[in-house]
């Protein structure tokens, strides 16, 4: 039976091994498929409001204006919600 001092030596060790592997996940998440926030709308400049079901992003006088993703978000196909003249 292994002694106080090296039972806690493999406790941290593994804490310390998961939590290195949380923090891996974490900052791997956000290499995945990206929000069609840089590439624009689909439809292009006909389009002012749209979404791939994570972010809704919209033209603003200031400029693309966009939500916040989910954690748990998976990226569909970007689709036009509101086309140029519509009003807001």
């Amino acid at each position: 039976m292994p002694s106080r001092d090296e039972a806690l030596a493999v406790t941290l060790s593994i804490a310390t091994a998961l939590l290195v592997v949380l923090l891996a996940v974490i900052a791997g998440a956000g290499l995945g498929p990206q929000p069609a926030t840089d590439g624009g709308p689909p439809g292009g400049p006909a389009c002012s409001e749209w979404t791939d079901e994570c972010v809704v992003c919209r033209r603003a006088p200031e400029g693309l204006a966009c939500s916040t993703p989910g954690i748990a978000c998976v990226p569909a196909a970007p689709r036009c919600l509101k086309p140029t003249g519509v009003p807001i």
